[in-house]
């Protein structure tokens, strides 16, 4: 197998230094090259076509934040993962990052006398997982892709020989494979569904920049709450939160502890905290713990969709967005038994399809939506239908 190429850019060479060790000490890693700024980075790109890049935020001549949209002009799918100080200046940075089309972030470990150790654990525990799964993703893709064109390419050359004969087809058949597939679940929403009380969200990697199109999208206020866990460390949530509602027209808050749920509006379970649901009469209390993390997260997405099945059955919708991993199945299948409905991301659109590809392989998604989608089912799914006289 080929290795992942990696591209550091970092201005401080001795950070350089222990990226590139650390990355070494893994067989399946080659790093490529480095740079020392924005600028340099853009150009290292077209000298190395690196498979992934690691980006410091805080550099001179061209920051990290303002590289990483020049270099998504030209390139959508690259994995870029940040690296920022844990201070509020860096969160806020790292969160803008993430929103912006940055694939990850890692905290940039301290390079002090005597924490050399300990940021060579952060970055063999942390990057290096990070880094290969991504580089998996963006191979998967472009093999799916090159498999598609070369289908297409098969399909023009037979049809050039073949005599043509006119026949009638339907609107849908007359489509490709991918747009058939969605075009099918767009007459398949024409079927009525039952309205859902409330709308949860798992997301993981890539998760920031996937929720800002879908809350940017929603254009009314819903009439049931929404609950997310975006698996994030603490500080992140609440400016995370904050974007997402400027972003939109629903307001969207970090959770609070004993707070009563209120429709038309978004929390996010705090960076830490698993976040849980009460029923107290005909309100929906939110409650935080720092029980012991599931699937290696807290927040973790399965704690949410439990105590959601719990509360409002078979009026869940759970939606499984991007992320690495398997964060989210055992509570959609909580979900499933109790009667809700289940959307996830489709491969295409996912940054990593780990969570919602499990949730598909395991037959529980009731739709598989490319991102820009899934508001609108959101929205869909979730409206009040006033009944007929």
């Amino acid at each position: 197998m080929d290795k992942v190429r990696v591209l550091i850019v970092d201005d401080s060479a001795v950070m350089r230094k222990i990226i590139a060790s650390a990355l070494q000490k893994d067989p399946s890693i080659e790093v490529v090259g480095f740079a020392a700024n924005g600028l340099q980075a853009i150009e290292a790109i077209k000298t190395y076509s690196p498979d992934v890049m690691t980006l410091d935020i805080e550099m001179p001549e061209m920051d990290g934040l303002t590289a990483l949209r020049e270099i998504r002009k030209t390139n959508k799918y690259l994995p870029i993962i940040m690296f920022s100080s844990l201070t509020h200046k860096g969160a806020q940075a790292a969160v803008m990052a993430l929103t912006a089309g940055a694939s990850d972030y890692v905290g940039k470990p301290a390079t002090s006398a005597g924490s050399v150790d300990g940021a060579f654990k952060v970055l063999e525990t942390e990057l290096i997982p990070k880094i290969i799964g991504l580089a998996k993703r963006v191979k998967s893709r472009q093999a799916r892709e090159t498999e598609e064109a070369r289908e297409i390419n098969s399909s023009q050359t037979k049809s050039l020989g073949a005599q043509f004969k006119p026949q009638a087809v339907s609107a849908v058949d007359a489509l490709p494979t991918k747009a058939k597939t969605v075009e099918s679940r767009t007459l398949q929403s024409i079927i009525p569904v039952k309205p859902v009380q409330a709308v949860c969200i798992g997301v993981s990697t890539g998760g920031p920049m996937a929720l800002m199109q879908v809350f940017s999208q929603i254009t009314t206020a819903l009439t049931v709450p929404i609950f997310i866990v975006q698996h994030m460390p603490p500080s992140f949530t609440a400016l995370l939160a904050a974007r997402l509602s400027a972003a939109g027209v629903m307001t969207v808050k970090e959770a609070e502890e004993g707070e009563v749920a209120l429709s038309g509006n978004g929390y996010i379970a705090p960076g830490g905290f698993h976040m849980t649901l009460e029923r107290s009469g005909t309100k929906t209390i939110i409650h935080l713990n720092t029980e012991p993390p599931e699937n290696s997260c807290r927040p973790a997405v399965d704690v949410l969709f439990r105590a959601a099945a719990e509360v409002y059955g078979g009026g869940v919708l759970a939606v499984i967005l991007t992320g690495m991993g398997y964060d989210g199945l055992k509570g959609c299948q909580a979900i499933a038994v109790k009667g809700g409905q289940v959307i996830a991301q489709d491969e295409a659109t996912s940054v990593i399809w780990g969570m919602p590809g499990a949730v598909v392989q395991a037959g529980l998604a009731n739709s598989i939506l490319p991102i820009e989608k899934i508001s609108e089912e959101i929205v869909f799914r979730s409206r009040k239908i006033t009944p007929q006289k």
